[in-house]
Order: structure tokens, then C-alpha cells, then sequence
């Protein structure tokens, strides 16, 4: 699946990286310590976060993750918005919390 199917799929907002949208998913991790992701999270997974900082952006490159999705109605920051666009990751928004979230990715890539 593609970050694209998945915005689709879940009617998600595109704040930012648009570049990446043809990114394929592999997984995905849900955590909100960036210290987590560095350690667990795998290259092409997708990332939920209530995280909106440019900090988000670093790890997700580093992690080479395909995209990330702010939960909760959260917006991410402008310097959070400019590095995805520099690195072609897509930040992705819904108002679901993570957990509602993670039980509709699961079940589309099954």
C-alpha cells in the first residue's frame, strides 16, 4: 500500500510532503517518544504521533519511515511542515486518537 492509498482510504489530511506520497508502507509504529522510534521503529513504516515538532521529521528520516500521521486533530509546526517538504516525508493529519487510528491501518493492510 502506498502513503497515497492510505490518505484516501482513511480521508486523511495532507499538511506537508506531498513529494512522498507514493511512499510504500510496510508497517507501522505508534509511539510519542521520539527516543522509541529511534530504537523500534523499522524503514517504510508509517509513524502515529501526537508529536507536531521538526524533531519528527529528523527521526522519520533517520528511520527512512514512510510517512507520519498526527493524531488528534494536532497540527504540526511551520518548521515541522518545511523539513517534510526538504526531506519528502509526508506529515498526514486525522482527528481519530491513536489507538481508533491504528485499528483502521491494521485492517486495510491485512
Amino acid at each position: 500500500m502506498t502513503v497515497k492509498q492510505l490518505v484516501d482510504n482513511l480521508k486523511l489530511k495532507v499538511f506537508s510532503g506531498a513529494s512522498g506520497l507514493n511512499n510504500e508502507i510496510t508497517g507501522g509504529y505508534v509511539s510519542d517518544l521520539l527516543s522509541d522510534v529511534i530504537g523500534n521503529a523499522n524503514e517504510g513504516q508509517i509513524w502515529a504521533t501526537l508529536q507536531t515538532h521538526k524533531n519528527v521529521i529528523a527521526v522519520a528520516s533517520l528511520k527512512d519511515l514512510s510517512a507520519v500521521i498526527i493524531v488528534k486533530g494536532l497540527m504540526p509546526d511551520d518548521a515541522c511542515m518545511e523539513k517534510s517538504n526538504e526531506e519528502g516525508i509526508p506529515i498526514l493529519g486525522t482527528s481519530d486518537y491513536s489507538f481508533e487510528l491504528s485499528g483502521k491501518i491494521y485492517k486495510l493492510m491485512e
